[in-house]
């Protein structure tokens, strides 16, 4: 497998901003200077040192280092403060200088996490040297995780860039004991990288100090002469971890040309010249999207009961299921079990008799907020765990609701070549990996998932599909789970990060050689680790794209963000082509990252929306005429600047509508209409740049524009929102649920002469057929093609049909088989079948089944016809329940549904093409208020089988009036298409809306949602 790279805009958009800021910089080849040969030996004099060559032919030992920036201050300063208005960033007063490296040119590309900042700097990097000719450039990152993802990034977009500019970049990492990789870097004309870690020259270790010590074994010169001598461009990844003083007067050793600051979170800000942040790349779709599965310990008042809920389970034929964890009282000792729990069931039975369970009777499971009630008043939240909960049994939860959350996204992306991996964070190399006197054996995490995994296996393996089902069993629990830490060179053990003033470089250096350098290859199924534990270190610098779970074992750290929690897991996964599965209108139904916390899922939310709110503080936050006036609408003809009369229309419109509060911030009712369509039209003037004036306000922060983060339990119920609760679907549900018995009569002799004459005219069998296949010996030393295990050659086929009786064989009851499948009485069905043509009737012994299964399709449709015209429906003493929209089960696999705005669910699934186009122009329909497709709960009864309409519709015909509509839609609205079973349950749906309704809700028939239109008038 081999990662793929595509030309992406929004990337392109931040190389671009890099190489504008030097607008009419001379392109230049490399300056070529005489290299510092170091000290020459006594019997020769010593090189003559020059600078420029001129005309005169380079020496042997040339070295090329970066051109001189030409531009002067003001001109570079324009230029930037150009790109910022382009973007509409705060622009710069004056170029910022950073006094500690002493470099005049700073610049700011900040990019959110999983956005791919990596390929944009190594993108920029291609792009400055074909524009201005500079070549040499320095990767300067914190850690050696980083630098290790940096130089791997390096090596699998090589080919891109090659393809793009026709160009390789020749890579390396700094080693203080391999120095002549410096000689290759300055003697060389082309695109030159160096990848340093900052420990590799800010650490009193010996062999970091090498860097300033003229070295016997470098002719007695100090390395970083050599490099200042090329005047680098520096480029500082995570410069906010880089920001000591002492990191800060090191960088000022390598007297870079300039410094560019890639982060997600700078903390100290020069001149920032490209923005996409947390919030720009969640609403362009260029991230994961992110769920939560919280975990919350609460004590039940009075008792000390044990009780986990894991979650509701939900099924279309039988009540909702609490998933539960107990204590139960056994032979050995008393254990925790899961439990399925229905209504009634009462735990201190269940348990075997523990008291602390007395009391204890479910009363109420409601899969609609995902709660488990007891006859006592408690309640329990999916999620929650009760009474006697230590850290064993919450690392035990989350291992296990890692592993859940895992295979239920393996099932659904397995199907489409992604491989799904789960991270576990965990505090100590103990937890996973103990040692002996002999070998290593597994620590209490590893044994843990080992059962956890186990279990789980054994509970969906009658439910998966067979090919699903192939893989798992190919994978053994021991090797699809791999521990990824430091490593002790002496001892070849897992070790926890060094701590104090020891360097780990040489630890670490090793240890992460699948996790890092060969990142394809556990993005590959034929490799069996899926679930990776490491320690917290880890958190920065991989960035394998197909982390959908990530749980962290550990204490909370008040140091470490939610939001760097996450950051593992936010980039785009790719499948086993290494295509990036970034479709629009499918990204985030594939792309979700699943967050298994040891917090309430409501305070990991709080606390992950307040780390993106802080990193979104360089954001506007007030919407008033200053703030629009002079900033630029990008139109099809050109930039626009927003002068002070369109500032204060836009203000006026935002103002007029209720669109700010009176401290002229975007309110909650502009975002609300935004995302339902239903914002008022702007001013006349400003109609042709609405997409434009819209996006301005966009970029105006208010907290209702943060990235929804849901429950990943309630995520894959497909849960009702909020248009269930709405008053218009209310009432068109309260005259649709009433549930009525039908009558019919008919004429029975009329049936049967229909019968007969149907079967006479249509019922035409196909004979049983058997195939002959002639074939030959051969040999195969002459036929490499042919299989293993294959020594014959077919070389004829033919088929016959099979001439004699098959009923002999086996006995039939013809009468029996054909009343069961059409509902009539055996006396009705042998009138019809002696009536029929003998000729017909003999089809019967040349194929039993056909005959059976077309007469009675043929009978049924007969049936169906004679009774439409004669049925009766009268309402009973009962109503459908709403819970028939929660007690389905609903597909797990959202990637294919329509995401909704006005549907009574997130999605819709669709059943054809036309369906699809259909709930696609209902949903965006502004005189739709709310719709809804029935679940297969809701049914009307009819004589030829129940039948399940498609829709059910609340148009605004007014302000206070509505129409009510039920439709079915079908590929055709020509009755010739239609089946007369299918015609029959149409008719019979007629007459049971206009008897139960009154009128009140139309039903009809549509192919297309402008005949709905023309019907609704």
């Amino acid at each position: 497998m081999k990662l793929k790279f595509k030309v992406q805009p929004y990337q392109t958009a931040a190389v671009e901003a890099v190489r504008d800021c030097f607008t009419g910089q001379p392109p230049a080849a490399p300056v070529r200077y005489r290299i510092d040969p170091g000290s020459a030996p006594a019997s020769e004099p010593a090189p003559r040192q020059v600078g420029m060559f001129g005309d005169e032919p380079p020496p042997v030992d040339a070295g090329f280092r970066n051109a001189d920036v030409m531009l002067s201050a003001a001109q570079l300063l324009e230029n930037i403060q150009t790109v910022q208005r382009h973007q509409n960033l705060p622009q710069s007063a004056a170029m910022v200088v950073d006094k500690k490296t002493g470099c005049a040119i700073n610049l700011d590309i900040e990019m959110e996490t999983g956005t791919g900042k990596t390929y944009c700097y190594l993108k920029s990097m291609f792009e400055l040297n074909r524009c201005y000719g500079w070549s040499k450039f320095i990767v300067v990152v914190p850690s050696i995780a980083i630098r290790e993802g940096v130089f791997k990034s390096l090596e699998i977009t090589a080919d891109h860039f090659l393809r793009e500019y026709g160009k390789k970049a020749r890579a390396f990492i700094y080693n203080s004991k391999q120095l002549h990789e410096l000689e290759s870097f300055s003697s060389d004309a082309g695109i030159n990288v160096m990848v340093i870690n900052v420990q590799a020259f800010n650490s009193t270790a010996k062999d970091n100090r090498r860097i300033y010590e003229e070295l016997d074994d470098f002719q007695s010169r100090r390395p970083i002469d050599v490099i200042k001598a090329n005047r680098p461009i520096l480029i500082l990844d995570e410069p906010q971890k880089m920001e000591g003083e002492k990191t800060l007067k090191s960088l000022s050793e390598f007297k870079p040309l300039m410094i560019m600051r890639y982060s997600a979170t700078h903390k100290t800000e020069y001149n920032k010249i490209h923005r996409l942040d947390a919030l720009d790349a969640y609403n362009q779709k260029l991230v994961k999207k992110i769920s939560v599965r919280g975990i919350t310990v609460k004590g039940l008042t009075g008792t000390n009961a044990y009780l986990y809920l894991e979650g509701i389970e939900t099924s279309p034929s039988k009540p909702p299921i609490a998933r539960t964890e107990l204590e139960i009282k056994q032979g050995n000792g008393i254990k925790r079990v899961m439990r399925k729990l229905g209504r009634n069931d009462n735990l201190f039975d269940l348990s075997g008799g523990l008291d602390q369970y007395k009391g204890f009777v479910v009363s109420d499971i409601d899969a609609r907020t995902n709660t488990l009630s007891f006859s006592n008043g408690k309640e329990v939240s999916a999620g929650e765990a009760t009474g006697n909960v230590d850290e064993a049994a919450m690392r035990r939860i989350q291992i296990r609701e890692a592993i859940r959350a895992h295979l239920e996204k393996e099932q659904t992306l397995f199907p489409q070549g992604v491989k799904v991996l789960t991270l576990f964070f965990i505090d100590e190399v103990a937890k996973y990996r103990q040692y002996d006197a002999s070998d290593e054996v597994p620590g209490e995490y590893a044994r843990i998932f080992e059962e956890e995994y186990a279990s789980q296996l054994n509970e969906l393996k009658t439910l998966l599909e067979p090919e699903y089902t192939a893989y798992l069993n190919g994978i053994a629990a021991q090797n699809t789970h791999a521990g990824y830490f430091s490593i002790d060179r002496k001892t070849k053990r897992l070790v926890d990060p060094a701590t104090g003033r020891r360097s780990t470089e040489t630890d670490d250096v090793d240890a992460y050689d699948l996790i890092l350098k060969d990142k394809e290859r556990l993005l590959s199924l034929t490799e069996p680790v899926r679930f990776i534990f490491s320690h917290s270190a880890l958190r920065e610098g991989w960035d394998n794209p197909n982390v959908f779970v990530i749980c962290a074992l550990k204490h909370s750290d008040n140091t470490i963000s939610r939001r760097q929690e996450v950051g593992r897991g936010l980039r785009l996964s790719v499948n086993q082509n290494g295509d990036r599965m970034d479709n629009p209108i499918t990204v985030h139904e594939i792309n979700e990252l699943t967050v298994v916390a040891s917090e309430s899922y409501r305070d990991f939310v709080n606390a992950l929306q307040k780390d993106i709110s802080n990193s979104l503080s360089a954001r506007p936050r007030i919407a008033d005429e200053a703030y629009f006036t002079g900033k630029v609408l990008k139109t099809s003809t050109g930039d626009l600047e927003v002068t002070p009369l369109i500032a204060k229309q836009i203000y006026r419109y935002l103002a007029k509508n209720d669109y700010t509060d009176d401290y002229d911030k975007i309110t909650d009712a502009y975002h609300t209409a935004k995302k339902e369509d239903q914002l008022v039209e702007l001013p006349p003037e400003l109609q042709p740049y609405t997409e434009q004036v819209f996006a301005l306000i966009d970029s105006v922060f208010s907290e209702a524009q943060l990235p929804t983060i849901g429950d990943d339990r309630m995520a894959k119920t497909n849960a009702l929102n909020k248009n269930f609760e709405k008053q218009e679907f209310q009432a068109l549900w309260g005259k649709i649920n009433q549930k009525a018995a039908y009558t019919v009569h008919f004429d029975t002799d009329e049936l049967i002469k229909k019968c007969v004459q149907a079967l006479d005219n249509e019922l035409r069998v196909t004979p049983m057929k058997y195939l002959i296949e002639r074939g030959t010996q051969i040999d195969k030393a002459k036929h490499e093609d042919l299989q293993a295990g294959s020594a014959f050659r077919v070389l004829e086929t033919t088929r016959e049909e099979y001439q004699h009786s098959v009923h002999s064989a086996v006995r039939y009851d013809l009468i029996g088989k054909l009343a069961e499948a059409t509902q009539l009485t055996r006396r009705t069905i042998a009138s019809i079948l002696t009536g029929i043509n003998e000729v017909v009737f003999g089809q019967f012994r040349t194929n039993p089944e056909d005959f059976i299964a077309k007469a009675a399709m043929l009978i049924g449709e007969q049936k169906a016809t004679a009774i439409v015209e004669h049925i009766a429906y009268d309402p009973v003493d009962e109503r459908y329940n709403s819970d028939i929209f929660t007690t389905e089960k609903p597909r797990d696999d959202l990637s294919k549904a329509f995401e909704a705005r006005r549907h009574v669910y997130d999605y819709v699934f669709t059943d054809s093409k036309n369906e699809r186009r259909f709930v696609e122009e209902l949903d965006a329909s502004a005189e739709v208020v709310v719709y809804a497709k029935m679940p297969k709960g809701f049914f009307i009864p009819t004589p030829v089988g129940n039948y399940n309409p498609d829709w059910a519709i609340a148009f605004q015909a007014g302000k206070v009036k509505h129409i009510y509509f039920v439709a079915e839609t079908k590929g055709s609205m020509s009755s010739l298409d239609l089946r007369a079973i299918e015609q029959s349950k149409i008719d019979c749906a007629r007459k049971f809306f206009a008897r139960i309704t009154s009128d009140q809700v139309r039903y009809d028939v549509v192919d297309s949602y402008g005949k709905l239109m023309d019907l609704v008038g």
